[in-house]
Formats: structure tokens, sequence, C-alpha cells
């Protein structure tokens, strides 16, 4: 009896560590399938999991590259793949059929579905209510044509443009044509955002979508995506209001204002200071949310700055969180500030969690966001 307690004891953890830990071979089979069927983009299952990755964050900034190297990101592949179980409504056997649509290999399909369907399976009811609202909002449309690529038109000062494309049977729909800049930077539309619109109803053509400009490496590749007379150069300032160099500002002086820093092949920054912007930025993150919201998508609390200091306001640290080595940085301020007291307690030379009481007194609030690729 000893002996088989002994057995048991030995080999549980190791069954245990086979459901909850994928093999390197059958990661890379799934990164790889799922790579080939990303670059195809056309049915709905990948541009849910495409979206719900930009919308969670888990794609990172780069959503092109993440995508089609999810092995190299485990963080990320395990997403794609809650997305895929959301996707299958959550159901095993359409979990399976979906692999198996990808052409993975039959020893990889099986190791997948049990890895998913514990890993996930105390989140099923919250991954179908979010299914569900996502559907009913339209925030994904239900029922998707292939991923079309809208051309970057030119925008009013505050509002996007406005055009109709009239089809031939009178019904007016999004138009949707794709453009290419001079240096083979595609911008591409987000997924599931342009339904189709009523009849004899404005549809929005510009492509809001932060995303295209990642990629750009100098500002004529921005002239060319949203025209020159929508750029303007001018000195870019960093926290402490030091000069750091030549900023290029998309519809500079409006609501959507957009900041594009160049730094050759070390990357591109962009940031925003302005409320009501059409932008859409990753992480779903825009200025003027809440400190409630930011804690939500990183997933844990995190620290920063103390108002009125060196760098106040701003994250000093992500603590592992989903933001954490994404290139991303965010400002706060504090709307409530008239409580000396209050204010006091998160001001200075200090560093002040995110989930303190003071902080969830003093209306704390997005004032500025940065984003800077790889």
């Amino acid at each position: 009896m000893k002996r088989i307690i002994a057995i048991l004891a030995f080999a549980l953890p190791l069954t245990i560590q086979a459901q909850t830990k994928l093999e390197d071979k059958i990661a890379e089979d799934y990164s790889g399938k799922f790579a080939k069927r990303y670059e195809v983009r056309n049915d709905s299952l990948v541009v849910f999991v495409t979206e719900q990755m930009s919308r969670s964050g888990a794609a990172g900034l780069d959503i092109d590259k993440t995508m089609t190297e999810l092995a190299k990101d485990p963080a990320a592949l395990d997403a794609s793949l809650k997305f895929i179980y959301q996707f299958s409504n959550g159901n095993r056997q359409q979990f399976i059929a979906h692999l198996r649509a990808m052409n993975l290999q039959t020893n990889s399909v099986f190791p997948l579905a049990t890895y998913v369907a514990n890993k996930y399976k105390g989140e099923t009811k919250a991954l179908l209510e979010e299914k569900s609202t996502l559907y009913t909002t339209g925030a994904i449309p239900a029922t998707l044509p292939p991923m079309q690529l809208p051309s970057p038109a030119v925008a009013d000062n505050n509002s996007s443009a406005d055009a109709t494309a009239t089809t031939t049977d009178n019904n007016t729909a999004t138009a949707s044509t794709s453009t290419t800049a001079a240096n083979g930077v595609t911008a591409p539309a987000e997924p599931g955002s342009t339904p189709t619109a009523p009849a004899n109803a404005a549809a929005e053509t510009f492509n809001w979508d932060v995303r295209p400009v990642f990629k750009l490496r100098q500002p004529e590749q921005l002239y060319e995506l949203y025209g020159k007379e929508n750029v303007v150069a001018r000195t870019a300032q960093d926290y402490q209001g030091n000069e750091i160099g030549t900023g290029y500002y998309v519809f500079p002086d409006t609501d959507n204002e957009m900041e594009v820093l160049f730094n050759g092949e070390k990357g591109t920054a962009v940031s925003f200071t302005k409320e009501n912007s059409k932008w859409k930025p990753p992480f779903g993150i825009k200025v003027g949310d809440p400190l409630e919201k930011v804690v939500k998508v990183n997933g844990r609390d995190f620290r920063i700055n103390g108002f009125e200091w060196d760098n106040g306001g701003a994250v000093a640290d992500w603590e592992g969180g989903a933001f954490a080595g994404k290139g991303v940085n965010v400002v706060f301020k504090a709307n409530n500030s008239s409580d000396p007291k209050l204010y006091d307690q998160v001001t200075g030379d200090k560093r002040v969690k995110s989930d303190a009481s003071a902080m969830k007194k003093l209306g704390v609030v997005v004032e500025k966001i940065y984003f800077k690729s790889n």
C-alpha cells in the first residue's frame, strides 16, 4: 500500500504538469499553422481572435509580428488559444474542430484541447458573456466578410472624413479600398470596425487605427499616410519639459492630435494628450480613462511616481502586468486635488500604489499615454 501511495504521489504531479504545460513542438506546430491562417485573414475566427488580442493588449504594439510568431511569446500564445476557445463558445468539440481546420498535426490537437480546457475552465461563463456583449454591441460583427483595408483618407481637423460608396443596387456601403504607401507600408483596417452603414448614411472611411504608424521610420512615410498638409513638425518635450528632438504632429491642435517621434530602426513612438480623440490606440486605453480601467487592462495594480515631482504621475513600475515590457507608459493626473491632506499622500518623491485609498478618492485619470515600438 505504501508503495502504491508513493507511486501515485510521484505520478500525479507529472500528470497535472502534462495538462498545464505545452510541449515546445506542439506550441511550434500551433504557432506556425496560426501564422499561415493569420496571413490570409479571410475568416471570422481569425478576425475575432485578432480583435481580442488587440483589445486585451496581448499582442503588444506590433500585432502582425506577434500573431505570426506566437511561439516566441508564450503569454500571447495562451491568449490566442483562449480567444479561439471563446470563439468556440467554450465547447471542447468546437475548439477541436477549429484546430483541425488549421491543419494541425493530429498529435497536437488533443493536447491543446486538454491544455486550454483545464486552463480556462473557470473562465468559461465570463468568456461567453463577453462574447455575447461584443456581438450585441457590434464591437465585433457576428458575421464578417474578408478583412478589408480602408484607405487613410484625409480627415477633417476634429472629425473623421465621411464618404459614401453606393453599390449597384443603390444600397449604401462602407468604403473599403486599400492604400499602400511609397515605402510599401499598408494601413490595415481595425478588425470588425467597419460595419455596413444604413442606406443614405455617411460612412466612416478614415482609418483611425494607430498600429500602422509603428512600422514607419521617417516623416515622409507619415506624410504619405496622412497627407503633408495634416502633419506639422515641432520641437518635442519630455515630461520635464526638456527638448528631445523633433516631433511630428498629425492633425495638430485638434482633439485628434497625435505626436510621432522617429528613432530610426530603434523604433517609432506615438503619444496622445487630447481627450475625445478618435484614434484607436493599442490596448484600448485613451486619455481621460479612469485609473481603474488601466489597472484592469494591466491585470494587476502598479506603482506611479508621486504627483508634483519629477515624472510626477507617470507609471514607475507595471509590477509584471500586461503592459510590462510592451513599450507603454502612462501619465496620470488627479481631478479632485482640492483636499491638501488627501493630495499630500500621493505627492512628492515617492512611489504610490494604484490601489492606495487616496488614489480612489482623487479621481485619477489618464493625462498622457505613450507607446513605443521595439
